[in-house]
């Protein structure tokens, strides 16, 4: 039943109360402040994109491996594995359920480490000291906290069926928005057709469009459930605008709790959460 949301998992099992993610932001309270986190947040959300885009990888595969690495971190805390790994095992694991064809485990690897070095040398200034066998362990721990639940329903397939009738232009726009909402919780609280919806709504503002406003008048879900959503994509923009992550995000790293390495050179954080967790 992968192709009705409402009767998917993502549905059933993953659609997560603003008050659970509240407390997910507050788990690592003692050193990370809640705006810490979602900031981190978009750090590693701008991690995977570009990580996927230099992989020539489809947005769709883009947004699945966000949404792995934001149901992971909601459940665990950032000393459970090291988000620099959980990253490119995120876009590891989405290669494959999205059906595009694995990613070679070693040139994933090696791009990541390249990108580090390039583009994200200041939030890491030693190596990317992963290797293969670290990738997998990872992908096992992914794999059991989200209890298999792989299949992730995005907004842009309803996004391009309600924006038919609405204009290139307001679908360009609100495409972009939709990408820029991986970077906050909307894909974790609310199903993605009223996420597709609230970035139409925000574009048709944006462009003074009246015949897409006439459009969501006559709609049958409420408006205000619209705006609900339009409301934290708001909020996302306000912190992400005053946000210097070149700045900031080094001192966030150092406060961060992180992973140790066993001897043996496997993963040595604390056990993972599963769903069952949230009920």
């Amino acid at each position: 039943m992968a192709g009705n949301f409402w009767k998917s998992s993502h549905y059933g099992q993953w659609i997560i109360s603003e008050e659970r993610v509240l407390e997910g932001h507050e788990r690592d309270s003692k050193s990370l402040s809640v705006d810490d986190v979602k900031k981190l947040h978009i750090f590693f959300a701008n991690f995977i994109q570009a990580l996927g885009e230099t992989n020539k990888l489809r947005q769709q595969v883009i947004a699945t491996a966000t949404v792995y690495f934001k149901r992971f971190y909601i459940l665990n805390s950032f000393k459970s594995i090291d988000p620099f790994l959980m990253s490119p095992t995120c876009i590891f694991l989405a290669s494959k359920v999205e059906e595009c064809g694995p990613i070679p485990i070693q040139r994933l690897i090696t791009v990541c480490s390249s990108l580090i070095k390039s583009k994200f040398s200041f939030a890491m200034t030693n190596d990317f000291l992963y290797r293969p066998q670290h990738v997998l362990e990872c992908e096992f721990y992914l794999l059991e906290m989200m209890d298999c639940c792989l299949i992730v329903h995005q907004p842009y397939r309803p996004l391009t069926s309600y924006a038919e009738s609405l204009g290139p232009e307001v679908l360009n726009t609100a495409w972009h928005i939709v990408n820029d909402t991986l970077r906050c919780d909307v894909i974790l609280t609310h199903p993605p057709y009223l996420i597709a919806l609230s970035a139409l709504h925000m574009s048709s503002v944006i462009h003074n469009n009246e015949n897409a406003m006439k459009w969501f008048s006559e709609l049958s879900i409420s408006i205000e459930k619209i705006t609900q959503v339009s409301q934290q994509i708001i909020q996302l923009y306000e912190l992400w605008r005053g946000f210097d992550e070149k700045k900031e995000i080094p001192g966030i790293l150092i406060r961060m709790p992180r992973p140790r390495m066993s001897h043996s050179g496997s993963l040595s954080g604390s056990r993972c959460s599963t769903p069952s967790s949230m009920r």
